[in-house]
């Protein structure tokens, strides 16, 4: 804003672009083991699988909640519209992600029943994913809009595009999941999860080939902003290193080598994570509402930002703790894992 020093609409718009980017990574593996859970090979697979996220599942969602509320906080414009054109499918999402909380804390604890709370594990996973699919695909495509105020209808989010993208998602974050297993476990659960993970690539590659390809179709700015030039120069990097990590990946499945496949899907994410932030800059909400136009009052926003700055150390310390804690590799019978 004029005469202000600092972008306190900058800021903020980067603190919820990092939110929202840890709560993807890092609740989208647990939500990816969810998804694969009923493709294990057996119970025993599933015991394991289950370990390797009952000790940070709850922590990763903080992410979210920390994501929200700065939207909230610093971007009440974005909330005013958003909500009511994708309240069902943030509905359905909440109702997921409680059902695999709950099958997380009773499907130690349960015996004739633990089968329920299998099925309620892998449906809470897959309808949350889904769902968060949904709004991405939603946000990306845009709201009908007069002013400042949604005038659309209660199932504008059921386009072909935001369906779409439910569907990336769920392969995106069963992609993550399947390395996150082949990470944190041995034997067969480990060699079963190399198997998938070839396959889910292809279908996130697919995926990702699909949104490139519509985004600029949907929207005839996103498609001059990447092919006009010299912007096309400036943003080559993002494929040509896409395909760079594609091609390291495939490598490190063939080698089986066990980290380096998470940290290529993680990286996958970020690349699409840019290439998302390079399309719709610097509108919050598609088509001309820009981040300043959304932002609440200067005042609101340096309030907010002085307990974030607060809290964000807090979060990372924690999640810092508790994976440095659980770290190595996990078994059925893992000491402190439920």
């Amino acid at each position: 804003m004029e005469g202000q020093l600092i972008d306190l609409t900058l800021i903020w718009a980067l603190i919820i672009a990092f939110g929202v980017f840890m709560y993807v990574l890092m609740d989208g593996f647990d939500l990816g083991v969810g998804i694969l859970f009923p493709f294990a090979p057996n119970e025993e697979a599933r015991d394991i699988m289950m370990n390797t996220v009952a000790p940070v599942w709850d922590g990763n969602e903080t992410w979210l909640v920390l994501g929200g509320a700065g939207l909230l906080g610093a971007f009440p414009l974005v909330y005013s519209i958003v909500l009511p054109a994708v309240y069902l499918p943030i509905l359905i999402m909440l109702a997921g992600l409680i059902f695999r909380g709950v099958a997380f804390e009773f499907r130690f604890k349960a015996k004739d029943s633990k089968w329920l709370w299998d099925v309620s594990f892998t449906v809470g996973s897959v309808v949350a994913t889904f769902a968060q699919g949904l709004v991405l695909g939603s946000f990306i495509q845009g709201f009908d809009v007069d002013g400042t105020r949604f005038v659309g209808g209660a199932f504008d989010w059921a386009t072909p595009f935001a369906i779409m993208t439910g569907f990336g998602l769920m392969a995106g974050y069963a992609l993550i999941g399947g390395c996150w297993i082949i990470m944190k476990t041995e034997g067969e659960v480990r060699d079963w999860a190399y198997r998938v993970a070839p396959v889910l690539l292809i279908l996130v590659l697919l995926f990702i080939s699909l949104v490139s390809l519509w985004t600029p179709l949907m929207r005839e700015a996103i498609a001059e902003r990447w092919f006009s030039t010299p912007n096309l120069y400036y943003f080559l990097p993002v494929p040509v290193v896409t395909g760079l990590i594609t091609l390291l990946m495939i490598k490190a499945l063939r080698d089986r080598t066990d980290y380096l496949p998470f940290l290529c899907s993680l990286g996958l994410f970020l690349l699409c994570y840019s290439g998302l932030a390079i399309s719709l800059w610097p509108n919050v909400i598609q088509p001309d509402i820009s981040l300043w136009d959304a932002a609440a009052s200067p005042g609101s926003q340096l309030f907010l930002l002085l307990g974030v700055l607060f809290i964000i150390p807090l979060i990372l310390m924690y999640t810092a703790w508790t994976y440095w804690v659980f770290r190595g590799k996990v078994t059925r019978d893992s000491v402190g894992y439920h």
